[in-house]
């Protein structure tokens, strides 16, 4: 959710550190978790010459994790907590294969980019799967033969209040 950027970004950032160049690190000079790579990357789209990433300030690495990666996985529009659990790991592991996470968990194609069918998947993955765990208790009661059909309207009517509210 929107408003849940600044504290997930200070969370992020908690766990990304200052900078280091580590020898076995492909991402080579780090300083925040942002790369010289993606750092001089980013400052040639703003016209500014390339610096190092030494010397990145604060407000540069927010506006790149808001754009690199918060508002690609559409982190605004995700549920709170689904939005820091895919921002944090778009950050760590990549934003494609964050994207496709969450796609394949909430049961939709996975085609690497969060837009509107995996945000409203996300908004009722977990309404659905307790829907489905009622249901799937009911079904085993010994009663299920006399009250199974109303059961199952009943709960068919839930799940289609769920998409109306999530949606």
């Amino acid at each position: 959710m929107k408003e849940n950027y600044a504290q997930a970004l200070k969370q992020v950032l908690k766990y990304e550190g200052g900078y280091v160049d580590h020898p076995k690190d492909p991402g080579g000079p780090t300083n925040k978790g942002v790369t010289q790579a993606v750092y001089d990357t980013w400052r040639k789209s703003k016209d500014l010459s390339t610096q190092s990433v030494r010397n990145i300030s604060d407000s540069e690495v927010a506006t790149i994790y808001k754009n690199l990666y918060w508002d690609r996985i559409s982190g605004d529009y995700l549920p709170s907590g689904v939005d820091f659990a895919v921002f944090d790991y778009a950050v760590n592991s990549g934003v494609s294969r964050a994207a496709r996470t969450l796609q394949s968990i909430v049961g939709v194609t996975q085609d690497g980019v969060v837009g509107p069918e995996t945000i409203e998947a996300a908004k009722t993955y977990v309404a659905m799967a307790v829907t489905n765990k009622r249901l799937a208790f009911m079904q085993s009661l010994s009663i299920w033969s006399t009250f199974g059909k109303g059961w199952s309207a009943r709960i068919a009517d839930v799940k289609a209040q769920i998409v109306a509210l999530c949606g």
